[in-house]
């Protein structure tokens, strides 16, 4: 498909508090199931836990989460297991490296000296190790993967129609399950991971503008010569102005990409205007493309386009 650019631009000696009677080990529990949870949607803690006004939203999320499952996780369990994660608690660390520890590991080695022995019966017993780990599983693990990341998901939608979609990707997951095709479970479940990953993302659509850096671009469809399909090329930008990666789909290959900035398309009457903005002095105006709220799949267009986009060109 051939293309032409048309816009270029240490200990403590005190003596320990009382610190009251031990949690129940429920809670316990329950807090340590909310480190794992946050420690599983690491991008869900990346920011918040850093920014003071937004740890309430975090807490709140969670709570969605659970209860999208059925569980009733009380307030102060929240608080523990947010608690617990900022302070690094549940965490496995490494022992130091002692001459016990050295000689720990040398004796869990003992099969490596006498590897002649039991040479078959180690190949088989690695073989189908091997084969729990890599099939056996991780594809026990899929109906509970599925539940919990669709219940992440639907804690973050912010509408009706947000939610029936990640319900269609729910129930096509769950009816390859009961079919025991486990190829198009990790779809569904790789379906609503992408989805929870574009819900949790606040963006404003800005126009590119620097220097030696593509404003718009057209292509000539294979399929007729004398046609042209006009593309703006945006960015994504958080609130903080900070630009952002976003999945994208390119309808030219049908592929997903995670990418900085991509084409929209748009019909030529737009495309024009826009040329004609960045034209008279270099610079555009109205560089605003639109906006996308956290808990939407799709932005809301300011300018007119059909949605379609290119990721490369």
């Amino acid at each position: 498909m051939s293309e032409a650019a048309t816009l270029t631009p240490g200990q403590s000696q005190h003596p320990v508090p009382h610190q009251g009677p031990k949690p129940p080990l429920d809670d316990v529990m329950l807090a340590m199931d909310v480190v794992d949870t946050l420690r599983r949607r690491e991008r869900i803690v990346k920011k918040e836990l850093d920014d003071v006004g937004r740890e309430e939203d975090l807490k709140e999320r969670l709570r969605k989460i659970y209860a999208a499952q059925g569980i009733e996780v009380p307030d102060q369990v929240i608080e523990q297991g947010v608690a617990a994660l900022k302070e690094d608690r549940f965490t496995y660390k490494a022992p130091p490296n002692s001459f016990s520890i050295k000689l720990a590991r040398f004796y869990i080695s003992r099969g490596s000296w006498g590897k002649w022995l039991g040479g078959l019966a180690g190949v088989g017993l690695l073989a189908g190790v091997v084969n729990y780990f890599v099939v056996v599983a991780p594809n026990a693990s899929l109906p509970e993967d599925l539940d919990r990341i669709h219940g992440e998901a639907v804690a973050l939608a912010a509408s009706d129609q947000v939610r029936k979609t990640l319900d269609r990707y729910f129930n096509a997951g769950q009816a390859a399950l009961r079919n025991d095709n486990q190829a198009a479970a990790k779809e569904a479940i790789k379906q609503l991971d992408a989805a929870s990953d574009i819900l949790e993302q606040e963006y404003t659509l800005r126009i590119i503008n620097r220097p030696d850096e593509k404003t718009g671009v057209w292509r000539i469809p294979d399929i007729n010569t004398g046609a042209r399909n006009f593309y703006i090329v945006v960015e994504a930008l958080d609130p903080s102005g900070r630009v952002l990666t976003v999945p994208i789909e390119n309808q030219e290959t049908r592929k997903t990409e995670r990418v900085q900035r991509w084409g929209l398309r748009v019909d030529e009457r737009t495309f024009n205007a826009i040329a004609a903005d960045k034209t008279d002095d270099g610079i555009i105006e109205r560089d605003r493309f639109g906006y996308k709220a956290r808990g939407e799949l799709v932005p809301h267009y300011e300018m007119k386009t059909t949605g379609g986009a290119i990721t490369q060109w």
